[in-house]
């Protein structure tokens, strides 16, 4: 594995990559649902380069930025025992010079769901991942589920802009107890780490209804709010079943559809979804 910091060791490294080359984009404090994407990537792909960038321009004022959590020895590590071929972890003062003034903006899909309380969150999303396939060039690029949005998101871009580069995104990884493994995790005392479980259980009570015959997406919503709203510790920011692509809210009985929830435990902000039904 190489690791590379500054923009020019990464154009050189990178031309020398055999292709095709799958990019894996990440914030670091690596875990198991990171190194799922790596280990798709490297069944698809002759190259595997991974990003680490804590990225500022994606969180808004009073978000964790200064407190997000950071490993990067411990990353390495795990990426080079993955059997990676590039690591880059970019500066800051590069990604965004002085005077800076150049943002890319998906309009539509981003002002609902996590855009409506984060407004500038996907500019700042949209942005660095612009950057990243420009500069790295892959043919693939791999995210996550978890965060449905930014996948939606991603995708947009990539047919807005005509990159010739195949999203894919990899199904959700979760603990054994069903909460969806995030970094943000590591922000929780026991006794809200036992708590946040509720976000799968809402969302699979949910998708347990939907099976069974429920299919009124506002009946849906009030399951989830119900099993929220039973736990002290939990409080939603919004619960949400919605159109997959889209991400409009729908109304009546739904055939395809995207659950999705955003809820404090304590003062951790937890995200997850599931998809029901099937696209016709």
């Amino acid at each position: 594995m190489k690791h590379v910091t500054l923009l020019s060791e990464l154009l050189a490294a990178k031309r020398i990559l055999p292709k095709p080359v799958g990019l894996v984009p990440t914030m670091g404090y690596l875990h198991e649902g990171h190194l799922s994407l790596v280990k798709t990537a490297k069944r698809n792909c002759t190259s595997v380069v991974v990003s680490i960038f804590v990225n500022p321009s994606q969180f808004g004022p009073g978000e964790d930025l200064t407190s997000y959590p950071r490993a990067r020895s411990q990353d390495i590590t795990k990426l080079r025992g993955a059997g990676i071929d590039l690591l880059w972890t970019p500066l800051a003062n590069e990604m965004y010079p002085e005077g800076y003034q150049t943002w890319v903006a998906v309009d539509e899909v981003t002002k609902r769901l996590e855009g409506a309380g984060r407004p500038k969150h996907f500019r700042g999303v949209a942005t660095i991942v612009t950057k990243l396939f420009n500069t790295v060039q892959p043919q693939q690029a791999y995210f996550g589920q978890k965060d449905a949005q930014q996948a939606v998101t991603i995708r947009q871009l990539v047919r807005d802009l005509n990159y010739p580069i195949d999203i894919v995104i990899c199904p959700i990884v979760r603990e054994a107890d069903g909460l969806a493994m995030s970094s943000r995790n590591t922000y929780l005392n026991p006794t809200e780490r036992h708590a946040a479980t509720v976000l799968f259980r809402a969302l699979s009570n949910a998708k347990s209804a939907y099976s069974d015959g429920e299919h009124n997406a506002s009946k849906l919503r009030s399951r989830m709010k119900d099993i929220i709203g039973a736990d002290p510790l939990a409080q939603a920011q919004y619960i949400s079943c919605a159109d997959p692509d889209t991400l409009q809210e729908l109304q009546g009985d739904v055939s395809y559809a995207l659950l999705s929830l955003a809820v404090f435990v304590g003062k951790t902000r937890l995200i997850d979804n599931m998809i029901i039904g099937k696209k016709e």
